[in-house]
């Protein structure tokens, strides 16, 4: 399934970082944009500079009214949805015993929740045109947890898995989902992205306090180039045999084989051990 010239999409979070970038490299190639953000203002040089194949439109992810609106008025601007960019997240740095009730809540809200929800309201469309993309941005934290960022991880692990089982899902009807984990890239997402909870005096200096401090201290410096990437998001979208998972860097690929290497030799190791634990067959020793 390529992607279709002048087709309609739909990002959130498109006033900065990978949600800008997404949504004027879209413009470039030719299609129509969606592109929702909490600030409207944010999203004017897009209008300035592409016109009226931009919609841009005011959206709090988590506002259950605000998501319904959206998606109504660009299916009534552009008349449909081609492909929706579930970009919209922030990060979260805490040890678990420092994570702050409300700030976990509006972590998943954020990056779960509204994902999902947004999803929802996009598919009946795309089925019943047996078309569309589902774009789901997660992170390299979505298949490998470090300390200090376990909460944001744990969104991600939950991204990873609507995703896979989405990609199965709707598969027969025509969309394919495609789920991207960068590792660090330079975006704003260490600055204005990530949210920090009040730290414990016994972490400092310790493990759960390292990552956090490497996260802001590289901010800037990151090897991940944002534009490259989303070049490589957009022609992934065009292949017929893209597979479900992107990772992107060397960061992501390099960490995500770092988990699963020794999981795979572990569970092999153990497979004996495993299997104990079924029925025996009737008649079995």
């Amino acid at each position: 399934m390529t992607l279709r010239d002048n087709s309609v999409w739909f990002i959130t979070g498109a006033s900065t970082g990978f949600g800008a970038i997404f949504a004027r490299q879209a413009l470039e190639a030719g299609h129509r944009v969606v592109a929702t953000a909490r600030d409207i203002r944010a999203l004017d040089p897009l209008v300035a500079r592409f016109g009226n194949r931009v919609l841009p439109l005011a959206l709090d992810v988590t506002d259950d009214r605000a998501r319904e609106a959206a998606i109504s008025a660009a299916e009534a601007r552009f008349g449909a949805i081609d492909i929706l960019v579930n970009n919209a997240g922030f990060g979260y740095l805490a040890a678990q015993e420092e994570g702050q009730d409300a700030e976990i809540r509006q972590l998943f809200e954020v990056n779960v929740f509204a994902l999902a929800a947004l999803t929802r309201l996009v598919l009946p469309g795309q089925r019943a045109r047996g078309y569309g993309h589902v774009v789901n941005i997660s992170s390299v934290a979505g298949l490998a947890a470090k300390p200090g960022v376990g909460y944001y991880a744990a969104t991600k692990f939950a991204v990873e898995a609507l995703s896979e089982a989405l990609s199965e899902e709707v598969a027969e009807f025509g969309i394919r989902v495609l789920l991207v984990e960068p590792g660090p890239f330079r975006t704003d997402f260490a600055g204005r992205s990530i949210l920090a909870a009040p730290q414990i005096d016994a972490y400092r200096g310790r493990v759960a306090h390292q990552r956090p401090a490497s996260i802001r201290a590289r901010a800037g410096q990151e090897d991940g180039d944002p534009e490259r990437a989303v070049q490589l998001v957009l022609a992934q979208l065009a292949r017929d045999d893209a597979p479900l998972r992107l990772a992107l860097g060397a960061v992501a690929v390099d960490r995500a084989l770092e988990k699963l290497e020794p999981l795979v030799a572990e569970l092999k190791a153990q497979r004996a051990l495993s299997i104990a634990a079924d029925h025996k067959p009737e008649g079995g020793a």
